[in-house]
């Protein structure tokens, strides 16, 4: 099954965040140049042409992010959007973060 096309399922804690293989296997899945950063979190920088486009993505993404229950970090400014993923409950990551990525992404790719 595509990563966009599954739920985030909540994370209660008592697990050990996703490492080594298991993350290169949801990186490559996901590609699109996101990037897993020290085994912790998911990350990508969009650019866009003005704040308007901008604003109007980070809105999207809360939307997502609100039916899923699951929450990313979000920086944005004129035409940049920097959008961070980890599950804070093991301050790691799992499966659920690479889904809402690429759910984030399904939005960006329309």
């Amino acid at each position: 099954m595509k990563l966009s096309a599954m739920k985030c399922v909540p994370c209660m804690g008592g697990v050990p965040p996703l490492k080594g293989s298991e993350l290169n296997k949801l990186q490559k899945e996901l590609g699109h140049d996101w990037k897993v950063v020290k085994q912790h979190h998911v990350e990508k920088d969009y650019k866009f042409k003005d704040f308007k486009q901008t604003l109007s993505f980070v809105n999207k993404i809360g939307k997502v992010a609100e039916e899923q229950g699951h929450h990313p970090n979000i920086e944005f400014t004129y035409g940049k959007a920097k959008v961070s993923i980890y599950t804070h409950k093991i301050n790691g990551l799992t499966v659920s973060d690479f889904v809402l990525a690429a759910k984030i992404e399904k939005i960006k790719r329309g």
